[in-house]
């Protein structure tokens, strides 16, 4: 199984493995005495961070990244807390990449550190 799928697509290995966040959302902050006040809202949410590939061909990255184009996407991702894989509602954060090499027209055919982020919808 890939690390991670995104739209049922197989994604290449990431470089390092991401930093996998678990975040808890609350519906409110903390009173003037620095006390919690609010209370959980909904489901922990995942977030896989710096997902980086060292190098990648344009074709390669560029497909990866036209799964974003609808900006919500099904991804299956390891959750840590299920120690298990889980299929979630997600999208993309900044998707980035530097220019490794180009062919003699100048259009890019590989690409370094390219990376993303992608978010739990809380769906």
């Amino acid at each position: 199984m890939a690390f991670i799928t995104i739209n049922g697509k197989q994604f290449p290995a990431p470089a390092r493995f991401p930093k996998l966040v678990i975040s808890t959302l609350v519906d409110a902050g903390r009173n003037a005495n620095g006390v919690v006040v609010g209370q959980k809202i909904g489901r922990d949410q995942n977030k896989v961070d710096s997902l980086t590939w060292p190098v990648l061909d344009a074709t390669t990255w560029a497909s990866m990244l036209q799964e974003f184009s609808g900006f919500f996407v099904i991804a299956t991702i390891w959750d840590m807390a299920a120690n298990d894989w889980v299929t979630i509602k997600m999208y993309p954060g900044d998707r980035t990449a530097d220019v490794l090499e180009i062919d003699d027209s100048g259009r890019p055919v590989k690409y370094k550190d390219c990376a993303v982020n992608i978010i739990d919808c809380g769906l």
